[in-house]
Order: C-alpha cells, then structure tokens, then sequence
C-alpha cells in the first residue's frame, strides 16, 4: 500500500514535469527552428473545425486521439521498467 507521503511526493513530481513541460513550450516560440515543430499540433485529419461569421468552434480529435496513444505507450513502457 502506497503511503501518504509517497502519494505527495509523486504528485509534487509530476507537477514539476508538468510546469517544465509548460515552460518549454512557452519558449519554443522564440527559438525560430523549435518553434515550427509543433506547428501540426492540432491540424491532424480528423480534427473539427469550424468557421463562421461569428462563431468558431475546434474540437481536436485526430490530436486527442494521437496524444491518448502516445502517453498509454508512455505510460505503459514506464510501468514496465518499475515492475523489472
């Protein structure tokens, strides 16, 4: 059984990627050869959008779907090594 403390530990790291991660993307557009890497990032076939006079509506799916097997695969080959 998990403890507390290692529960909040765990969060406090994952909080932490999760800010690093943010601020790299925040950065990423002033480094002109990073910033064009993301450029496909929710322009994916499969993806709703929607434009009209004055309504726009985006739903990215093809980008949700992509980023749901990616961090499964992530997650899973994650597990698979603490379990070694």
């Amino acid at each position: 059984m998990i403890e507390w403390q290692d529960l909040g530990k765990l969060f406090i790291g994952i909080g932490t990627v999760i800010v690093a991660v943010g601020v790299l993307l925040l950065l990423a557009d002033r480094v002109p050869s990073v910033g064009n890497l993301f450029g496909w990032f929710g322009k994916l076939p499969g993806d709703i959008s929607i434009k009209r006079d004055n309504f726009s509506f985006f739903f990215p799916l093809g980008t949700s779907l992509l980023l749901s097997v990616v961090l499964s695969l992530l997650f899973y080959l994650i597990a698979w090594i603490l379990r070694r």
